[in-house]
């Protein structure tokens, strides 16, 4: 009973101080901005810690932050072999290749209006379609290795980036094309020049979506076939296994790498993108 009370005592201490710092006189800096974020993840973990010790919570129904800390580092090996199994090779092989696939086939799309009544259309039916049911088809007809986790990621980023795409070549104005028309320039200088540049904020809309896309694809796909590697295959297995400690380690290794990966977009983002009103400060 004392650590429940100890973990009520952190949650208020925590959230006065969050309170303090967010409408305090440096409110407006790069430090308090990290602070509150890091202050309240702190504080997640504590009162998780002091809950599931105070109120005995079985390790097969939650595990306590140290313990699963504990297994991530004598796992580091194991976890690494699944990281590469699943993001480089899966996730970052599909990702590539649907955003680059996407890019394409929306130039067609613009310069078609066939295919922009045709594609779009079919593009948001397979992207309503549940991974749950795609999955298993492309295990079967790409085998277990990496490469049908990589052909569901395909699936999974390839419409959200084409519809991102077509909509932010869509972007300029009619008379801003027509002025790129007086200066006699052809569709590729203009699409280099005055579109594309125009477009970028949709496109890194499209990149962030399908990474946190792929990422989820991947490692579902592997609850469906997977060689003796990768964070789904891990996850799982140990759930099989009642090792709960094992699979929150693996959630941890996807949520960081997942949020690396985001993060990466992002600030690629802001340097490409950095004359839009969204990225003025």
């Amino acid at each position: 009973m004392a650590l429940v009370i100890a973990a009520l005592l952190f949650w208020i201490l925590a959230w006065y101080l969050n309170v303090k710092l967010s409408n305090g006189p440096a409110r407006g800096t790069r430090a308090v901005a990290l602070a509150v974020p890091v202050v309240f993840g702190v504080t997640i973990l504590v009162v998780w810690e002091l809950l599931v010790r105070g109120l005995n919570v079985p390790m097969v129904v939650l595990p306590p932050p140290s313990q699963i800390a504990v297994k991530f580092a004598a796992s580091i090996p194991i976890l690494w072999t699944d990281f590469v199994q699943t993001f480089v090779k899966g996730v970052l092989s599909g990702y590539v290749i649907g955003c680059a696939a996407a890019f394409g086939v929306a130039i067609l799309v613009d310069r078609s209006d066939f295919l922009k009544r045709g594609i779009l259309p079919v593009g948001a039916f397979v992207a309503a379609l549940p991974i749950v049911g795609i999955a298993p088809i492309f295990v079967m007809w790409f085998n277990v290795g990496w490469q049908s986790k990589a052909a569901v990621v395909v699936v999974m980023v390839f419409f959200p980036m084409l519809v991102n795409i077509t909509a932010g070549l869509q972007e300029t104005s009619a008379m801003q094309r027509d002025q790129m028309k007086t200066w006699a320039a052809t569709y590729w200088q203009g699409f280099w020049k005055l579109r594309l540049p125009a477009a970028m904020p949709f496109v890194f809309n499209g990149l962030k979506i399908s990474s946190t896309m792929a990422l989820i694809g991947a490692i579902v796909a592997e609850f469906f076939g997977s060689p003796i590697a990768g964070m789904g295959f891990r996850i799982s297995t140990s759930v099989g296994q009642l090792a709960l400690d094992m699979v929150w380690a693996e959630i941890v290794v996807a949520a960081l790498s997942g949020s690396l990966f985001y993060g990466a977009l992002a600030l690629l983002e802001r340097g490409v993108t950095y004359w839009h009103p969204s990225q003025r400060r």
